[in-house]
C-alpha cells in the first residue's frame, strides 16, 4: 500500500493572531484548542471486513488509518482503530490477511478529546498513553460523533517546529548523545511555558512525563534485555512525585529480583548516573542514587533495609536519624523502567510496618515541623525592611506541605505518590478539610511558581538556582499572595502538630 496521502481538513477559524519570536513557538501549543489544528477525516470500516477489503478502502481514500465499527464481547457497540503498524503485525499471523477480520486486530483502547480541548492537553495524552493519534468527538459523552483524528505528525506541522516535540526526538534517540539534546529542550520549554503564563501544575505534569521518558530511554539504551526484565529502576524525591520543574539532585534507585545476579550492575548503574550529570541532573550530594550499593539491593535485602529505617534505630541499617530523611524519600518513589511489581512489593512491605504504628508516624512526621520560621518573617512580607534576610521558601514553605501530606497518606494508606493527588484522596475519605485541602494545593502551587521564576532568573544571570527569595525583589502583590500562601503553610504545621502529637516528642 503506498504511503498516505490524505489532505488535512481546514481549521477552524479562531480569530487568533499566530505567535511570533522564536522564543514564542511553544505558545501557540499551550493556548491553541484541539478544534484550531488541522483533523483527518475519520475512514470508518466494520469490524467484521477483512483486511484486503479494509486496505483497500484506505489506500482510495489515501488513509493511514481507519476507525472500526464493532459490537464488544459485551454486546455493546465500541470504536476501535486500524492502522499501518497494526497491518504489518497481522502479516506475521499465520492466518492469511483476505481471512483475517479487521476487529482481531484493531485495537479499541482509544483515547478521545473534544475540539475544545487544548493542544497542550492533547500532547500530554499523547506522551502519557505512548500513542500517535486521538479521536476527535463532538463532546465528552461516550457515543458523541467523531469529528475527525489528531495525529502526532499534524501537531508537529502545527506547532511548526519539531524539536520542542522532544517526546519524539527521545524515543527516536539512538545514543545518550541524542537524548542530551532533548533534555536540553526539556529545559527550555518549563523557561518558555512559565514566561507565556501557563499554570505550574501543567509544566510539571508535562516535564514529569517527558523526563521519565527520558530515563526510561536512556536506561534501555544502556542495559541488556536480561537486566531491564528482572530490575525496577525508580525515580524519587520531587521527580517520583511529578513536581520536578528545573532539574535538581538525582534520587533513583534499583531494585532487583531475588537471585539475579546482573553483569555489571555496579558498572551500569554508575553510567546511568554519570549521564544523567551530562544532561543536566546533578549527582546526589547525599549519594541516593541507583550507583550506590544502599540504594541498589534485591528486593529481599531491600525490604530489610526498609525495616531498619522503619525502627528508627542506630544500627547499620537504620542509619541513625537518616532512616526518616532515607523512607520520606522512598515513599515518593516511581517506576522509570522495568518490573514494576518489585516496587510493588517493595511499598507493601512498608505498609505492613507503618500500619498503626503511632510512634512511628509522629517520628516520621516531625521533620515536616524541623525548620524554625525565621524571625518577623510574616511581618517582612507585608512591611519591607531595606536590609532584609532571604527566605528559604523550600524549607519555609513547600517542603512542610509535602512532607505533611506525604505524612498523613502514610497514616491513612494513601497509594498516591503526587502531593496533589494526596491532599485530593485524603480529602474525599474525611481526613483532610476540604477548604485546607483547597488552600494546600493553591498554596503548594504559587510557591512553586515563585520558586521557578526566581530560578530561572538566577540561571539567565549566570548564578546557581537557588530556593531563596528576598521579599524587596517581589512587588507588593507577589508579596502579599505569598504572605497568604505561608500563612496557609503555618496553619498547616500546627494541623501537624495536633494531628501527630508532635509537642509531645
Amino acid at each position: 500500500m503506498p504511503p498516505a496521502t490524505e489532505p488535512a481538513a481546514t481549521p477552524a477559524e479562531t480569530g487568533r493572531e499566530p505567535p511570533r519570536g522564536a522564543q514564542r513557538e511553544l505558545l501557540s501549543l499551550v493556548t491553541a484548542r484541539v478544534g484550531d489544528t488541522p483533523l483527518r477525516k475519520p475512514v470508518f470500516v466494520e469490524g467484521g471486513l477483512d483486511l484486503v477489503s479494509v486496505c483497500r478502502e484506505m489506500q482510495a481514500r489515501g488513509a493511514s488509518h481507519a476507525l472500526v465499527r464493532d459490537t464488544g464481547p459485551d454486546g455493546h457497540e465500541r470504536l476501535g482503530m486500524f492502522t499501518n503498524t497494526d497491518l504489518r503485525d497481522a502479516l506475521l499471523r499465520e492466518q492469511a490477511p483476505g481471512a483475517l477480520a479487521v476487529r482481531e486486530v484493531a485495537r479499541f483502547d482509544l483515547v478521545c478529546v473534544t475540539p475544545e480541548s487544548d493542544v497542550f492537553e492533547a500532547l500530554w495524552l499523547m506522551t502519557r498513553h505512548r500513542v500517535h493519534r486521538l479521536v476527535v468527538r463532538a463532546s465528552d459523552a461516550a457515543d458523541a460523533p467523531v469529528l475527525g483524528v489528531l495525529g502526532q505528525l499534524d501537531l508537529v506541522s502545527f506547532v511548526a517546529r519539531h524539536s520542542h516535540i522532544v517526546a519524539l526526538q527521545i524515543d527516536e534517540a539512538q545514543t545518550p548523545a541524542d537524548l542530551r539534546a532533548a533534555s536540553t529542550q526539556v529545559d527550555e520549554a518549563v523557561a518558555t511555558l512559565h514566561d507565556s503564563g501557563i499554570r505550574i501544575e501543567r509544566i510539571a505534569r508535562l516535564v514529569s512525563e517527558l523526563n521519565t521518558r527520558l530515563m526510561r530511554r536512556l536506561w534501555t539504551l544502556i542495559v541488556p534485555a536480561e537486566v531491564l526484565a528482572n530490575t525496577c529502576l525508580i525515580a524519587m524525591g520531587s521527580e517520583g512525585r511529578g513536581e520536578q520543574l528545573i532539574k535538581t539532585d538525582q534520587d533513583n534507585a534499583l531494585l532487583v529480583r531475588d537471585g539475579f545476579e546482573g553483569p555489571g550492575l555496579d558498572r551500569l548503574t554508575e553510567r546511568f548516573n554519570d549521564e544523567l550529570v551530562m544532561m543536566g541532573w546533578p549527582a546526589c550530594p547525599g549519594d541516593i542514587m541507583a550507583r550506590n550499593p544502599l540504594w541498589r539491593q534485591p528486593l529481599a535485602a531491600f525490604c530489610d533495609t526498609l525495616s531498619g529505617w522503619a525502627s528508627f534505630g542506630t544500627g547499620a541499617q537504620a542509619a541513625g536519624g537518616d532512616g526518616a530523611m532515607r523512607l520520606a524519600i522512598f515513599c515518593d518513589a516511581a517506576v522509570v523502567a522495568g518490573d514494576a511489581t518489585l516496587l510493588t512489593q517493595a511499598r507493601a512491605h512498608l505498609a505492613r510496618l507503618t500500619t498503626d504504628s503511632d510512634a512511628f508516624l509522629a517520628r516520621f512526621a516531625a521533620a515536616a515541623d524541623q525548620f524554625p520560621e525565621p524571625g518577623n518573617w510574616f511581618t517582612r512580607l507585608t512591611h519591607m525592611a531595606r536590609d532584609e534576610q532571604p527566605l528559604d521558601l523550600k524549607k519555609l514553605g513547600t517542603f512542610p506541605i509535602v512532607h505533611g501530606v506525604r505524612s498523613l497518606a502514610l497514616a491513612h494508606g494513601v497509594a498516591a505518590t503526587g502531593t496533589l493527588a494526596r491532599i485530593d484522596a485524603l480529602a474525599r475519605a474525611d481526613r483532610l478539610d476540604p477548604t485546607m485541602a483547597l488552600d494546600l494545593g493553591q498554596a503548594l502551587h504559587h510557591l512553586m511558581g515563585v520558586r521557578l521564576t526566581h530560578q530561572l532568573a538566577q540561571r539567565r544571570d549566570g548564578k546557581a538556582a537557588s530556593n531563596e527569595v528576598r521579599p524587596s525583589a517581589l512587588s507588593t502583590l507577589e508579596r502579599e499572595t505569598l504572605h497568604d500562601a505561608l500563612g496557609i503553610v503555618r496553619r498547616f504545621r500546627a494541623l501537624l502538630r495536633q494531628r501527630f502529637r508532635l509537642d509531645s516528642l
